[in-house]
C-alpha cells in the first residue's frame, strides 16, 4: 500500500473521489483504553459504529482491541489485552507495554486503524500502522491540556498540550467530536484536524420511554418538584459541585438527580445519586422521565449524553463554552455565561420560565434532524475510504448526499 503519511494539512475535501473496485472485504480496527464496563460516550460511539457497519457496510470487518482483565477474544470481534486496573478508575485499565499492544494490532491484519487515545494504544497503533504501511486515524476524545490544568495546575497545561499535539500530528488524520476540540488541536499545530460531531440513536433514546410517576415514586420526589438530571462519572472536570450549589441556591421545588455518580456525588438534601446504569434503554427511560438535563463542564469535548437527553425530549442547561455549546442554544435550552453556581442557577430559572414542554420538543427535533448516527458514520467512512482507497467504505458521492 502507498504510504499515506504526510505533513500536508488536509480536510474532507482533499480525499480522492476514486475508490478502487471491487467491493472487497477490508479490516477496520478500533483501539483505545477509554473503554470500560462503566464507560459512557466512547463506548457507545464504538458500539454504535459497530452496529452501523454491520448493517450498512457488509464489506467491512470491524475489530475492537481494548484493555481487559485477561487476554481474550469474545468470538464477536472484541479482543481484550490484559492491563492493570486504575486505582479509583471506575473500571478503566492502564495498558503499559506498547510492544505487546502493537503485536496484537498487527495480528488483526488491519487495512486501517482508528486510535481513540494518545496513550499506549494510540502509540502502539502508530507503530503498527508504520510496520504494516496502513493509515491510522487518531480520534481525539479528550483535551489533555485542559485536564492537566484542572487536575495538576495551570502550569501543566502547555507542556501536556505540546505532547498531546505531538502525538496527534503523527496520525494520517486527526478527528475530533466537536469544532471546539478540532480548533484546540489546530491551535496546537495539528493542522489536519477535522470536527465530526457524534450522533445518537434516536429510537433507543426516545421520549416514549418515560415513566415519570414511576421514577418519582422510586426516588421519593413529589409530582410538583422539578427534577433535573445529570448522567456521567463523578470526575472533577464534570463540575458536579457547580450543579449542586446551583440547585441549593434555587431551593424548592428543584431536585437534582445524578445517574452514574454513586457515592462520588456531592452530598446535598436537594440531590439524589444513583449508581452507573449499564443498560442504555434503562438510562433512556430515566432521562425521559426527568424535566431537564444539566451539564456544567465548560471544557467538555462534545457531550454525547447531552444529545441522548435531547433525543429523550429534555431541554438542556449547559455552559456557553466547550463542545456542549455547539449542540445547545436558546431553541433547545439555556446556556449559563460561566460554570459557576449563580450563573447556572439563573440559567435554570430562565429555562423553567419558558414553555418547557415546547423547548423539550424542539430538543427532540434537533436530535433527530441533525444528529442521527447514519450521517456521522457515512462521513467517517468517507474519511476511511479516502485514506485507504477501498470501495467497501462507500463512495464519496454517498458521503456527500448526507
Amino acid at each position: 500500500m502507498t504510504d499515506t503519511r504526510t505533513d500536508r494539512p488536509f480536510g474532507l475535501s482533499s480525499f480522492s473521489a476514486e475508490i478502487d473496485p471491487p467491493l472487497d472485504t477490508v479490516r477496520l480496527v478500533d483501539t483505545t483504553m477509554l473503554y470500560a464496563p462503566r464507560s459512557g460516550g466512547v463506548r457507545r460511539y464504538l458500539s454504535s459504529k459497530r452496529a452501523w457497519l454491520a448493517a450498512n457496510r457488509p464489506g467491512v470487518r470491524h475489530t475492537l482491541v481494548v484493555p481487559g482483565a485477561r487476554d481474550s477474544y469474545d468470538g464477536d470481534g472484541r479482543v481484550s489485552i490484559y492491563a492493570a486496573p486504575l486505582p479509583f478508575g471506575a473500571g478503566y485499565r492502564w495498558p503499559v507495554v506498547k510492544a505487546a499492544w502493537m503485536e496484537r494490532l498487527i495480528r488483526q491484519r488491519p487495512d486501517i486503524i482508528e486510535a481513540g487515545d494518545p496513550y499506549t494504544p494510540g502509540l502502539a497503533a502508530l507503530r503498527a500502522g508504520d510496520a504494516l504501511g496502513v493509515p491510522v486515524v487518531g480520534f481525539c476524545h479528550t483535551d489533555l491540556g485542559k485536564l492537566a490544568a484542572l487536575h495538576i495546575g495551570e502550569w501543566a497545561e502547555k507542556p501536556v498540550q505540546k505532547r498531546w499535539a505531538a502525538v496527534y500530528r503523527q496520525f494520517d488524520q486527526a478527528v475530533a467530536p466537536s469544532r471546539f476540540i478540532a480548533s484546540r488541536l489546530i491551535e496546537a499545530g495539528v493542522h489536519n484536524a477535522i470536527g465530526l460531531p457524534l450522533g445518537v440513536d434516536t429510537e433507543l433514546f426516545h421520549p416514549g420511554r418515560a415513566d415519570r410517576e414511576g421514577l418519582r415514586r422510586r426516588l421519593g420526589v413529589s409530582s410538583h418538584e422539578k427534577l433535573l438530571v445529570f448522567a456521567g462519572r463523578p470526575a472533577r472536570e464534570k463540575r458536579l459541585d457547580v450543579l449542586v450549589a446551583a440547585v441549593e441556591r434555587l431551593g424548592a421545588p428543584y431536585k437534582l438527580l445524578f445517574v452514574g455518580a454513586g457515592g462520588g456525588a456531592p452530598i446535598s438534601e436537594r440531590a439524589i445519586s444513583l449508581d452507573y446504569v449499564r443498560d442504555p434503554a434503562e438510562l433512556a427511560g430515566i432521562l425521559a422521565s426527568c424535566d431537564a438535563f444539566v451539564h456544567a463542564n465548560d471544557n467538555e469535548p462534545f457531550g454525547l449524553i447531552v444529545l441522548e437527553a435531547m433525543a429523550c425530549g429534555l431541554p438542556v442547561v449547559g455552559v456557553a463554552a466547550g463542545g456542549v455549546a455547539e449542540s445547545v442554544d436558546g431553541e433547545v435550552g439555556e446556556l449559563a455565561a460561566r460554570s459557576e453556581p449563580k450563573a447556572f442557577a439563573e440559567a435554570i430559572e430562565a429555562l423553567f420560565a419558558r414553555d418547557i414542554v415546547a423547548v423539550g420538543a424542539a430538543a427532540r427535533r434537533r436530535a433527530v434532524e441533525r444528529h442521527g448516527w447514519d450521517a456521522v458514520f457515512r462521513q467517517l467512512c468517507f474519511v476511511y475510504g479516502g485514506l485507504t482507497g477501498r470501495a467497501a467504505f462507500g463512495g464519496v458521492s454517498q458521503a456527500r448526499e448526507h
